[in-house]
């Protein structure tokens, strides 16, 4: 659903999955809270975190993924594990929030990178070639003196703060360059921004309204990025000459862009996620596009 305080658009997320082990039907699986959207490597599999786990869809079916249900919030993948954060499932014992969290067998199990009990970073990304991770955080904690995008290249052991100038207003999306982790993107209210030198300045890419996803496509040379004025916004951008190409959307009722993934292994394969539950698939960069949930019901 889509609100709206002051003139800041924002959406509302209600996305989630119901998960189980091991793996149950596809009529098994709602989506009732998403918080990511990643292609495993081999690009057979989309992962979608949720509220109580993750779901997987593979050869044109949904199922829960084995592995436990926890809430994983800015959930991102690379070529080697999946990054996450967020809270354990109600039960578990374990401690709450999850800080930083990482995985090498798709999400079965994960290993704790620190800020336990301190921090959930919702707006987290990595790189997919270097395992850096990028994160925003709106409060400071043990490892984070000050609100802001930090950054670890050591899986939490140390992390960055970016000085951030130029930046105009709070992140509300992040993506990394997929080779360079000094490159990198962040959408706020006021439009998208570029940085290559690890978020210490930022150039203006983009303005006008809120951006509310960005992701670097494979090659590195294009960054997609959505939006919300009326109606959804969806453009892919080469950063370094400036051209944009608008990419056409399937239609969308009061709903945006929450989510792109990109399949490795088929790059003209592209996911998307919306606010409001719907995930399509394209084969073709956008040309055209194949609904496999509906608001939440899987397809």
């Amino acid at each position: 659903m889509l609100h709206k305080t002051g003139s800041l658009v924002f959406i509302v997320l209600s996305f989630g999955i119901s998960l189980a082990s091991p793996a149950r039907a596809a009529s098994s699986v709602t989506l009732t809270h998403v918080h990511g959207l990643s292609y495993s490597a081999d690009g057979k599999q989309i992962f979608v975190p949720s509220h109580d786990g993750l779901a997987i869809y593979s050869e044109g079916k949904w199922h829960k993924a084995p592995g436990p249900g926890n809430d994983y919030m800015g959930f991102s993948a690379t070529k080697q594990f999946f990054y996450s954060s967020g809270h354990p499932a109600p039960g578990s014992g374990l401690t709450n929030p999850f800080g930083l969290l990482k995985s090498g067998d798709g999400g079965r199990t994960w290993h704790k990178r620190g800020l336990e009990g301190e921090a959930d970073f919702h707006l987290l990304a990595t790189c997919y070639e270097t395992n850096a991770v990028y994160v925003y955080t709106h409060a400071p904690n043990s490892r984070m003196s000050k609100p802001g995008i930090y950054s670890t290249v050591n899986d939490g052991f140390s992390w960055n703060h970016a000085e951030s100038k130029g930046l105009d207003g709070v992140p509300s999306a992040l993506a990394v360059h997929p080779s360079n982790n000094k490159n990198i993107a962040a959408g706020t209210k006021t439009g998208l921004f570029f940085s290559t030198d690890g978020g210490d300045t930022f150039k203006r890419l983009a303005s006008g309204e809120q951006v509310l996803a960005a992701f670097f496509d494979l090659d590195g040379k294009q960054l997609w990025f959505s939006s919300y004025d009326g109606k959804p916004y969806l453009a892919r951008l080469d950063w370094s000459s400036g051209k944009k190409t608008v990419i056409n959307l399937p239609p969308l009722t009061r709903d945006a862009v929450a989510y792109i993934a990109q399949n490795p292994a088929k790059r003209t394969e592209y996911a998307i996620a919306t606010f409001e539950r719907n995930v399509y698939l394209t084969q073709d960069q956008g040309k055209t596009w194949n609904q496999i949930a509906n608001r939440g019901q899987t397809q």
